[in-house]
């Protein structure tokens, strides 16, 4: 492994944990995540500093209703990156299945309890399975990277440094890409339009937990 990717990996490892729903065991690994941050360079690492000062001086419970409140109710900020491209429509159900499908190929298959498309989810993979097929993965749902970017600055939210630093690992965005973009932030996610039972809320609660 070369140091960028090494370094990518240890980024991805930093950002999983943060952004997954905080519990105890996430006091436990502060001082591996800062270790770990202390290795990325330095870009990186200031996008990742705060987000962990944040963690270490606030309380377990406020640090949960934050996290409920910025991913699980705002719909907006949705961790289910095929969500801001597909919306609950069929088109979201054959890309969770291609993302299942390449997970299963790097050897790992997920229980009922995770969807695929969760950004932790993403990222453990990336950097613990197949980096180069996580980074591609990553890279194909740039789209739904940038608007979840936008809309935890927009918010204010300190877990907008956690996007920064993942979407600093990623090549620039392409010209498409800005008009997906674009399209997104104007119009929002489509709508199954044949009367579709959806796939389920973004904000589902309990995926991650």
């Amino acid at each position: 492994m070369s140091d960028d990717e090494r370094q990518r990996a240890l980024c991805y490892q930093v950002v999983s944990r943060v952004i997954d729903y905080p519990g105890h065991e996430l006091r436990d690994e502060m001082p591996m995540l800062r270790a770990a941050t202390d290795e990325l360079p330095p870009g990186w690492a200031s996008c990742l500093t705060p987000l962990l000062d944040h963690v270490d001086a606030t309380a377990l419970t406020t640090l949960q209703q934050d996290y409920v409140a910025t991913f699980d109710l705002r719909r907006k900020c949705s961790l289910y990156l095929t969500y801001f491209v597909h919306g609950d429509t069929r088109n979201r159900g054959t890309a969770l299945l291609a993302i299942k499908q390449i997970y299963r190929a790097g050897g790992v298959e997920l229980d009922d309890s995770e969807l695929p498309d969760h950004l932790a989810v993403m990222l453990e993979f990336a950097a613990t399975v197949d980096p180069d097929a996580g980074r591609t993965l990553l890279t194909d749902h740039r789209a739904g990277l940038e608007l979840l970017r936008l809309a935890l600055s927009d918010a204010g939210s300190v877990y907008a440094g956690a996007l920064e630093a993942v979407t600093a690992t990623l090549p620039r965005i392409r010209g498409d890409v800005h008009d997906v973009v674009r399209r997104l932030v104007a119009e929002g996610p489509p709508g199954e339009q044949v009367g579709l039972e959806p796939f389920g809320p973004p904000s589902t609660t309990g995926v991650r937990r």
